[in-house]
């Protein structure tokens, strides 16, 4: 995996097992904006994600 966070790590984030670390959030949030992932700052419409257009 890209982040070199485990599988088992990520499921156990994504169903509310466990709190993840904040380097845990920091490499998964690299490896998206590696892979063209850009994160959308709140605005008055909220927070968001688009792909990155090269």
């Amino acid at each position: 995996m890209t982040s070199g966070v485990p599988k088992s790590t990520l499921v156990r984030a994504e169903t509310g097992a466990t709190t993840p670390r904040q380097s845990t959030l920091s490499a998964i949030r690299a490896a998206l904006e590696a892979a063209g992932v850009e994160f959308i700052e709140e605005n008055s419409c909220g927070a968001g994600v688009r792909l990155r257009r090269d």
